[in-house]
């Protein structure tokens, strides 16, 4: 399950009292403090990436001075490309990773998708996702991330002796899947982040393609998906094991669909940290 309705992430929230304001603001100058610190070891660029549908635009994060370095893909949630997820790619980098963060919707528009205000209480502001989302399919996934992945390592920064990883976030996590199974050769690494729509009852059900990946993965679940139908993980376990792929998944108590995302109004910072740091021991284990 992927439910929207409850992050975005850095998107202006009209529910949102005056208090909540206060402590959001306050949340939010930490983050661009530690940003400020990031960008100073990292260096950014906003890129353009021919595919076989268009050029796709993203953005595209290393350490600063010599080096090479692992790379990895991070595909965004529903909201694509923005403040937030820029932010997740700079710190990334600067923990030692090229990273290439697309976005999601560039046969479309170009990110950010959305400006200003949006409420996702508000049917005519979800439909504008619609169109967008009509965009993102398994076919097209599968051409982006080969297009991505050899964007990345066509980067000088990028140590090609060593695997790549893919993480993804809500819609994200299966465009993640989808990408370990066209590359089993170079994704060693494969985490998602209440990821909705990992195992489907339809033949293209991401959770059929473990057995194509040569990675490990991480499944962080969201509590609240969890309780709304706990199979799901049970039948992931079951592929897993199946295919004979290690993977940890782990459901976050407590912490609800799109916790992960700073600014929105279910972040937990605990849990996120949590997540992040499993991340990181993840891309130590597998990518060297």
């Amino acid at each position: 399950m992927c439910d929207d309705d409850i992050h975005q992430g850095l998107v202006h929230d009209p529910r949102l009292s005056r208090r909540t304001f206060g402590l959001a603001a306050a949340a939010l100058g930490g983050v661009a403090a530690s940003s400020a610190q990031a960008r100073a070891a990292v260096a950014e660029k906003d890129v353009e990436i021919k595919t076989p549908d268009g050029v796709a635009d993203a953005a595209l994060f290393y350490p600063e001075g010599k080096g090479k370095w692992p790379a990895v893909l991070v595909w965004p949630d529903v909201m694509s490309l923005r403040p937030v997820f820029r932010d997740m790619g700079r710190r990334l980098a600067a923990a030692g990773y090229v990273v290439l963060v697309p976005n999601l919707y560039y046969r479309v528009k170009k990110a950010p998708v959305v400006e200003g205000a949006f409420n996702f209480a508000n049917p005519d502001d979800r439909a504008k996702l619609t169109p967008l989302r009509a965009s993102v399919t398994t076919e097209g996934t599968f051409k982006d991330a080969a297009a991505y992945i050899a964007f990345l390592d066509a980067q000088a920064k990028t140590d090609k002796a060593r695997k790549a990883g893919v993480q993804g976030y809500c819609m994200g996590g299966p465009l993640a899947f989808r990408t370990a199974a066209i590359a089993p050769g170079r994704i060693a690494a494969v985490a998602t982040f209440h990821g909705g729509g990992l195992v489907t009852d339809q033949p293209t059900s991401p959770h059929l393609l473990i057995p194509k990946t040569h990675a490990q993965f991480l499944i962080a679940v969201a509590d609240n998906d969890d309780k709304q139908d706990p199979t799901v993980k049970d039948k992931l376990k079951a592929a897993f094991a199946e295919a004979k792929r290690p993977a940890t998944v782990e459901v976050y108590d407590g912490a609800a669909h799109g916790w992960t995302v700073k600014g929105s109004q279910v972040y937990n910072e605990p849990a996120a940290e949590k997540a992040w740091s499993e991340l990181l021991a993840l891309y130590k284990t597998a990518l060297g």
